[in-house]
């Protein structure tokens, strides 16, 4: 069974700079450690395409990019897992996570400024990991967001 979490956070820069934060191949790994050291994305980012999101351990999941709007909207269908660095669509936790969704959505608010909102689906047994990383994961983005942008 799944259950949807919503995290959100302003950001002191543009669409455009929280965009290239999110998924850019220098700060992915930087936000996305909060959630696993070492975690990275392989794709090349383009609607419809497979996703591995990948841990150094050899775990991870298997997504396709379901929608994407540059700037404003990122959505994510998990497909299964990766486990010893083999991809599992069949495997019991694999059809758990199956057809769950990750969606990133930018809005631009006053005096140049981001809502970042994040909706996940989230599996039972991982709740509570989700509650607490995605607070952390959400001030990194923001942390990196606002570094560079003062760059």
């Amino acid at each position: 069974m799944k259950e949807q979490q919503e995290f959100t956070i302003i950001i002191n820069a543009n669409p455009e700079k929280v965009w290239k934060v999110l998924w850019d191949d220098k700060t992915y790994p930087q936000w996305t450690a909060i959630f696993s050291e070492g975690s990275y994305a392989k794709t090349d980012w383009k609607e419809g395409s497979k996703v591995l999101f990948l841990t150094t351990d050899g775990r991870g999941m298997v997504s396709r990019i379901k929608k994407k709007i540059t700037n404003e909207y990122m959505l994510f269908e998990h497909l299964g897992i990766i486990e010893n660095n083999i991809e599992s669509l069949e495997s019991k936790e694999a059809k758990e996570w199956a057809g769950a969704t990750e969606a990133y959505m930018l809005e631009s608010v006053k005096n140049n400024k981001t809502q970042l909102t994040v909706k996940m689906d989230v599996v039972e047994g991982y709740k509570d990991f989700f509650l607490n990383t995605w607070p952390k994961a959400m001030s990194k983005i923001k942390e990196l967001t606002e570094k560079k942008n003062l760059e």
